[in-house]
């Protein structure tokens, strides 16, 4: 049989696959603790499961629109009116299979062969991917940890030329946990202003894991960017939603038509059941989201300070999401030659799985995800020190 070149050129990826490796070693009857998967152990919380099982009960099993329901998408709308000072229709709404095929369809439905894709380095392992299957290129730039791994204006600028069709950013970052703030954004956002062919893809999968300041997005900071601006947002990581498989973008009607023509003919639309656990997620109080970012602040500011403590390690003190990004350098070229090596020698010496930092473009790092106890955490941190220091 043959495979197309299409699939062929595709990774896997990263995070993924070292989860499964973690999973198989604990089958084996390792102890492995695990900081690679980038999901909320809390559980979903119970107001919105139990408006899924009344879903299931009153016997709403049936498809829905392809964009999603009109009850979700004007739930959406409300969203981003009060958590993002931003307006749109339900028509610049479209509901997908989680925030992933969002992203995924958004570049399919924008992106041609042959423009150019900027990612800021250090970034989600998908998004090169994605860009590929679409037959892009991506342009990768790698930031600084001194710049708190954050795209600076003049980095932008040089990367620029006349095929760029398309930033993404992700903020919070995933893999990094950096927050932009408006400065920061207002400031990219005046070189994008200078170039109107450029779309932004802003990921905003962690808005509501924030702990130093209110979120902020780009099309917030820069209203005139708006409709250049394709916002993806998601269910999965301030609901712990994960495997409910629900996210959305909003952008111009015109990129939801497209998205929403690609999306009917690959999937239609999520879960009927997930659609109305998703209406009241979003139409409730967020108390119980606060609740989760607070315990996921307290294990930030636990794992900044023993990584610092560890010789070698430099982690800078990220704004949001679930995950610390140290900086190992100085742990590499003797013994072991990478990170991803690094990773394997975790593994397989002190038990803990971590994700290396080549799968997210930055060679000197590796990704830490505290969604985990505090007692996991400690462990892991333990383990850590013990593994550095067999290499000497």
């Amino acid at each position: 049989m043959s495979i197309s070149r299409r699939a062929s050129a595709l990774s896997p990826s990263e995070t993924l696959k070292i989860t499964a490796m973690a999973k198989e070693m604990q089958r084996a009857g390792k102890s492995v603790i695990s900081l690679s998967a980038g999901e909320p152990d809390f559980k979903t919380p119970a107001h919105i499961c139990d408006a899924a099982v009344q879903a299931i009960r009153d016997g709403q099993h049936g498809y829905t629109v392809n964009a999603g329901t009109v009850e979700l998408r004007k739930a959406i709308v409300d969203k981003f009116k009060r958590d993002n000072a931003l307006d749109y229709t339900i028509e610049q709404i479209i509901v997908s299979n989680g925030a992933k095929q969002s992203v995924g369809f958004a570049i399919l439905a924008t992106v041609d062969p042959g423009d150019e894709v900027i990612i800021p380095a250090p970034y989600w392992v998908s998004y090169p991917e994605m860009v590929k299957l679409a037959e892009g290129v991506s342009v990768r730039i790698r930031t600084r940890l001194e710049d708190e791994y954050k795209l600076t204006p003049a980095q932008l600028e040089a990367a620029i030329t006349p095929k760029t069709k398309m930033l993404i950013l992700c903020s919070p970052s995933n893999p990094t946990g950096s927050c932009y703030t408006e400065a920061e954004l207002k400031a990219l956002a005046a070189v994008l202003l200078k170039h109107p062919q450029i779309l932004v893809l802003s990921d905003e999968i962690y808005e509501y894991i924030v702990f130093d300041g209110p979120h902020v997005g780009i099309a917030t900071a820069e209203p005139r960017l708006k409709d250049r601006t394709i916002v993806v947002n998601g269910f999965s990581k301030g609901f712990a939603m994960t495997g409910w498989r629900l996210g959305y973008l909003a952008a111009t009607t015109e990129i939801v038509g497209a998205v929403g023509k690609i999306q009917s003919q690959e999937t239609s639309a999520p879960s009927t059941i997930s659609q109305i656990a998703g209406t009241v997620a979003l139409n409730s109080p967020l108390d119980s989201v606060f609740t989760m970012r607070d315990a996921f602040q307290a294990r930030r500011d636990y794992m900044v300070d023993a990584l610092n403590a560890i010789p070698g390690v430099r982690c800078p003190k990220p704004g949001g999401a679930f995950y610390v990004f140290p900086d190992i350098s100085a742990h590499l070229g003797g013994r072991v030659a990478s990170s991803s090596e690094l990773s394997l020698f975790l593994m397989e010496q002190v038990g803990i799985a971590t994700v290396p930092g080549d799968a997210f473009g930055e060679p000197d790092g590796i990704r830490l995800s505290y969604a985990c106890s505090m007692a996991d955490l400690q462990e892991a941190v333990s383990r850590l020190k013990t593994g550095l220091a067999m290499l000497g």
